[in-house]
């Protein structure tokens, strides 16, 4: 602990001892190691007015802003104005070039310095959008394909079946090379006091690796919250000089202070909800690291554009346009998993858990590749009974909207957006008649309409029926792997979020003996006795999920919000990074060294997410800040 004489530098904060060569800024007193603000600021050439024999002690074309102020209006231009001193207890410290501890960065031409812009009280400044090249063209656009699957065939034409499952599944077209559905995106990022360091650093990181990954036609906008939120960068266009001073306004961030979730996620909101232009895409990244300590229960104060009043797993489809998704990423082992889940939950978005703090870049990396593959918009399945006595009984459509009207003869299940190769399954329970007539009968006529990237309007249709016979061998009497294999996938989300329950109420006995009862179930099902990958990684999630319920200590820890992002990944069929896994790469081999399936293993990953990651960890190779933690 130091007294409270002691001066500590701002950035490394560490003590400024009398013999080492200090920084301090005029018009704010803050005070630095020299070598750590040139470090800082090195790319805006502070030092290119420091003569070879340091005769000059005035640092000329000075850093934007302390880092230790927040840039507001009111004193922005005095800052970026003032000349700091070089000051130290010694008179003019020789300063030895190209040798430790301090290197002079390369000199660099003279440049522009970005300037933050005033917080404005209107959110409607958004820039236009950019018209698509002339290049661009949707020829060879492919569509949505659907497939249908009865669970057995044929079926004996005297049996009248209570329940009997058709399996719908949908694949999205790839994404095309020459257009793609821009984006509106807002980055809500957590900036209180227990960021600091590295953790703020490697955020910095990770949103710089983003916005290198927007295109023009994208836009985005920064709103950073401690013990209030601000809107730090305004939606703007991702053009050249756009994305420049968007790391601009990264780089000013500082960690300090309390955190007020409800502001961050309320000031978003508002960018989406005030803007005057949309374009087809919009979300919401949002990253905490604690819990929000101004407000104890929110749910009510936050706007139904991300979390919909009334929401019971789905939203209303004439409201689904203006819900916004909001993918949340808990940011190590003391943040609000419950509420961070429940958000994503409502609005459609997803629940990552970012164990490790130095795999934030790949999380976004893995989120981002997928919103930037968007191909289908707003895909709606309509259902409806092909013939007399066959009555829909159910549809466990996870975390999608689902409804049965009309007696059992109809059926909606609104899935939403689609990214690139992404694939869904969902189970339709029927009950199936007596056939007396004919050789066949037909189940359901499926209707799969849709927006493609250039807002036209699609619908695919497809229909299922199922042979009768008089009678069937045993074989006949099984059911088709696809059909089990997705069982099993609601299986163990069911038995995950049911060991959650428990787990809050104190109950992890009862917890781990849950998903050990559903890893025994999966394990002696058909398709798992056939070798179906999926079926072997879901076992090794839910022994996963089970392992990190040893404790309430390690369950409050890890445990908890593992499990949610693994509902959250289930309930949506969509990669999520869990622990130390970055959903970021498809089917990969199982390990032959005894240990199951890599950390890269996800069914839910697709090629444009798998390749974003790929490309986010090369850069990390070339740029290390802290040594990765072993899996």
């Amino acid at each position: 602990m130091t007294s409270s004489g002691t001066k500590i530098c701002g950035i490394c904060r560490d003590t400024l001892l009398t013999n080492q060569a200090t920084f301090t800024a005029d018009a704010c007193s803050h005070s630095f190691h020299f070598t750590c603000i040139c470090n800082r600021f090195s790319y805006y050439n502070i030092i290119n007015n420091i003569n070879n024999n340091n005769n000059n002690n005035d640092i000329k074309n000075p850093p934007p802003v302390c880092p230790l102020c927040q840039p507001i209006s009111k004193t922005l231009n005095a800052i970026q104005n003032t000349t700091y001193k070089f000051t130290s207890k010694f008179p003019s410290p020789p300063l030895p070039r190209n040798s430790p501890p301090f290197v002079a960065p390369p000199l660099v031409p003279q440049v522009v310095l970005p300037k933050l812009e005033p917080e404005s009280v209107h959110f409607s400044d958004d820039d236009p959008l950019l018209e698509p090249s002339s290049s661009s063209s949707t020829v060879g656009l492919q569509k949505v394909t659907i497939k249908a699957v009865p669970e057995r065939e044929p079926v004996a034409a005297s049996e009248s079946v209570p329940q009997f499952t058709v399996l719908i599944g949908l694949k999205a077209p790839p994404l095309s090379e020459d257009f793609r559905a821009p984006i509106d995106l807002v980055t809500v990022l957590d900036i209180s006091g227990s960021m600091t360091g590295a953790k703020l650093s490697l955020v910095k990181q990770a949103m710089h690796f983003v916005i290198d990954q927007l295109g023009s036609r994208d836009r985005l906008s920064v709103v950073s919250f401690s013990d209030h939120a601000k809107r730090i960068f305004r939606l703007r266009g991702m053009t050249e000089s756009g994305k420049r001073d968007a790391k601009f306004a990264v780089d000013t961030l500082w960690a300090i202070g309390g955190t007020n979730i409800v502001e961050g996620l309320k000031k978003g909101a508002r960018v989406l909800g005030e803007r005057r232009y949309k374009n087809p895409v919009s979300s919401i990244v949002f990253l905490s690291d604690g819990c929000d300590s101004y407000n104890r229960s929110y749910f009510s104060q936050l706007p139904p554009s991300i979390y919909p009043v009334g929401n019971n797993g789905g939203w209303p489809r004439e409201k689904a346009e203006s819900v916004i998704p909001v993918h949340s990423f808990g940011f190590g082992t003391d943040h609000d998993a419950v509420t961070m889940h429940a958000v994503s939950d409502a609005s459609g978005g997803t629940f990552s858990f970012i164990e490790s703090y130095e795999m934030v870049q790949g999380a976004f990396a893995s989120c981002i590749g997928g919103l930037l593959s968007v191909v289908t918009l707003g895909l709606r399945l309509t259902l409806r009974s092909a013939s007399d006595g066959v009555v829909m009984k159910s549809i466990p459509s996870g975390r999608y909207k689902s409804e049965i009207a009309e007696q059992g003869s109809k059926g909606t299940i609104n899935v939403g957006d689609l990214y690139a190769d992404e694939e869904k399954e969902f189970l339709i329970n029927l009950s199936v008649p007596k056939e007396e007539t004919g050789a066949t009968t037909s189940l359901l006529d499926i209707a799969c309409s849709y927006k493609d990237v250039m807002s036209n309007e699609a619908v695919e249709i497809e229909s299922v029926e199922i042979r009768r016979v008089k009678t069937v061998s045993p074989s006949d009497t099984k059911v088709k792997l696809e059909v089990d294999r997705q069982r099993n996938r609601l299986r163990a989300a069911e038995s995950i979020a049911e060991a959650q329950i428990k787990a809050e109420t104190g109950d992890l006995t009862g917890a781990r003996d849950l998903l050990a009862k559903g890893r025994t179930d999966i394990v002696a099902s058909s398709s798992a006795q056939a070798g179906d990958d999926m079926c072997m990684w879901l076992e090794e999630d839910m022994k996963e999920t089970e392992r990190r319920m040893g404790s309430v200590q390690q369950y409050q820890q890890e445990g908890r919000a593992y499990a949610l992002s693994g509902i959250s990944s289930h309930g949506a069929q969509r990669a999520t990074t869990r622990g130390k896994k970055v959903a970021g790469a498809a089917l990969v081999e199982r390990s032959s060294g005894g240990d199951g399936y890599g950390s890269r293993y996800n069914p839910y990953s697709t090629r444009s997410m798998a390749l974003m990651v790929v490309k986010s960890e090369q850069l990390e190779i070339d740029v290390p800040i802290i040594k990765k933690e072993e899996n």
